[in-house]
């Protein structure tokens, strides 16, 4: 390792654990590497696993560059079921029918959600509504009015054979959330869903399988050993 490696920054792929938060992640390296100035490239909820994009140093310059890449998610949406947080934070909260969903119904259905559309983030969100997070409110049992936003999805792939559990692999753009996807298709379906699984697989041409566990990196070697520059 050498002042001129820390000076320079670079970044590394993290595949990040369940149950940690992104912050978790940047906490246990900021301690693991001792660099003080870290940053990731893009919040994955906390019961999320997959490719988390860590920059340290100048690096953390091109974290909002990281951040606008197209990303791609595969899981599962759980249909006729809800749960106030539209995935497994809360415990499922009620029940719809699924009977009338066909192949074809349910095809119609995700098409509206193909391209450009509108959706409004979930209450167990990380966005600031005066100042505090959205989820702070939500879990006191308090509802806020959140904003519409735009979002960008060029792949919206289903598997219905184990329905109704729905298998997907989702291509989208920054700012996009799943969970309110798993909430709107169950609206659209006249029924309900939940996300009941998530993983980032890919963001701009950064892969999952290129990630490193959090278990692996234990010293600050194994830090620098992990770390990557872009391509001159």
């Amino acid at each position: 390792m050498s002042e001129i490696s820390i000076e320079e920054g670079g970044f590394l792929l993290i595949n990040k654990p369940r149950e940690w938060t992104s912050f978790d992640v940047v906490k246990k390296l900021r301690n693991i590497s001792r660099i003080k100035k870290i940053g990731h490239a893009g919040t994955l909820d906390p019961l999320a696993t997959g490719l988390l994009i860590v920059c340290y140093g100048k690096y953390t310059k091109k974290i909002e560059d990281l951040q606008a890449q197209k990303k791609e998610y595969t899981g599962t949406f759980e249909v006729g079921k809800t749960t106030p947080s539209y995935d497994l934070e809360t415990a499922v909260d009620k029940e719809f029918p699924i009977e009338h969903i066909t192949t074809v119904f349910l095809e119609e259905k995700l098409e509206v959600f193909r391209g450009d559309i509108k959706q409004v983030p979930p209450q167990f969100s990380a966005v600031k509504v005066n100042g505090k997070r959205a989820y702070e409110y939500a879990r006191k049992g308090e509802e806020v009015k959140l904003k519409v936003r735009e979002a960008h999805i060029s792949r919206y792939d289903v598997d219905n054979s184990a329905f109704p559990t729905l298998s997907f692999v989702i291509e989208c753009s920054k700012g996009t959330y799943i969970r309110s996807l798993a909430r709107d298709l169950g609206l659209a379906l006249d029924s309900g869903a939940y996300m009941s699984s998530l993983i980032r697989t890919m963001i701009g041409d950064y892969h999952v399988n290129e990630a490193v566990d959090m278990a692996d990196i234990k010293t600050q070697e194994d830090f620098f050993k992990n770390a990557r520059q872009f391509p001159e």
